[in-house]
């Protein structure tokens, strides 16, 4: 009887942390993997294939999966914390309800990905790759997004506060929900974006004129005119 818990498609409550399992992971790659409650804390997966997998509730805290093939997985539940997805191909990739605080996907191809509801706090997402990837209910506090293209989508229940917004491509997109408290935009794109439904804090004077182009509210507008300490009378 075999002794390798990923020798079956299906491993369910296996302590594999700190392992190597990039070997073990490249037999039969045409097959789906499915883990279950599985400790993954360390693991070295870089270039692992992981196409179609399903990951319930595993913990993959400082794993490593640059360059991990994870076409079409979905992640749900369980914590990756300070993980590396650096190069990682996440072509139609689900994350559901995962800690990703603290984890890198610096050139990370994220075509048609979504991040829901997730904690990201403190997340690398510089230098990305594809388009139509997008975040609902995600928490990105102090975030690294330089960049971040999210032309057009519609940013539900976003909490971005002191998150790193530099240069991002946010024309055209609605929020709703959602803050952006402290948040660099210097060189940030907002044409055509609505930012009534976003909670803007009292927004410098220097960090509002990177808005322009975009619609907010008479409440935003006033708050920007507080902060450099005019009041607007009725």
């Amino acid at each position: 009887m075999s002794t390798d818990p990923l020798a079956t498609a299906e491993t369910t409550d296996a302590d594999l942390s700190d392992l190597d399992l990039r070997e073990a992971l490249s037999r039969d790659p045409g097959r789906p993997r499915v883990l279950t409650r599985c400790d993954l804390s360390g693991a070295d997966l870089r270039d692992a294939a992981l196409v179609d997998a399903r990951l319930i509730d595993c913990r993959l805290d400082g794993a490593r999966l640059d360059r991990a093939e994870l076409e079409g997985a979905v992640f749900t539940g369980g914590s990756a914390s300070g993980a590396s997805f650096a190069h990682s191909e996440c072509t139609d990739t689900r994350f559901e309800r995962v800690d990703l605080a603290n984890t890198r996907w610096q050139g990370a191809l994220l075509t048609d990905t979504v991040f829901s509801g997730c904690r990201m706090t403190g997340a690398g997402l510089t230098s990305l790759r594809g388009i139509g990837y997008g975040f609902s209910q995600c928490n990105l506090m102090l975030a690294r997004c330089k960049g971040l293209v999210l032309r057009g989508r519609t940013l539900e229940g976003l909490r971005m506060d002191e998150a790193d917004l530099a240069s991002a491509d946010l024309r055209e997109t609605v929020w709703v929900e959602s803050r952006l408290r402290g948040a660099n935009l210097i060189n940030a794109r907002f044409t055509g974006a609505d930012l009534r439904g976003a909670d803007l804090g009292e927004l410098p004077l220097d960090q509002a004129g990177h808005l322009r182009g975009a619609t907010i509210s008479p409440t935003q507008s006033g708050m920007i005119l507080a902060s450099l300490g005019i009041t607007v009378a009725e």
